[in-house]
């Protein structure tokens, strides 16, 4: 059951990654080293360092890779609202992510909470 849980938070996190880097792509070119590149970083956070985390097989640790791993997913949120309202992005991709966004962020939580 555990390691069923891990496996669906591990999927919709990279699910999560690939849409990021498939919506930026339209993004306009001049913000490439700004908010694709901070979108994109962020996003690549959420699971690396759950993935880290995971490995470390320690309790203490692995709470902090998860808080890191929180705290990504809520500046990730934030750019995409940012890029909303900049009109980087249709509503439709907006709604797709943050529908994403919320469920990673409940099992992540609820990890937590565990801990």
């Amino acid at each position: 059951m555990e390691q069923q849980f891990h496996d669906n938070l591990k999927i919709k996190m990279d699910k999560l990654v690939h849409l990021i880097y498939k919506i930026t792509k339209n993004f306009p070119k001049d913000e490439m080293y700004g908010v694709i590149s901070q979108l994109r970083r962020a996003a690549l956070s959420i699971i690396l360092n759950y993935i880290e985390g995971y490995a470390r097989n320690r309790q203490k640790v692995y709470k902090n890779f998860l808080e890191i791993s929180y705290g990504s997913l809520k500046e990730t949120k934030y750019i995409l609202h940012f890029s909303l309202v900049e009109k980087y992005l249709t509503k439709n991709d907006y709604k797709q992510a943050m529908l994403l966004s919320e469920e990673i962020g409940k099992m992540l939580w609820s990890t937590i909470q565990k801990i």
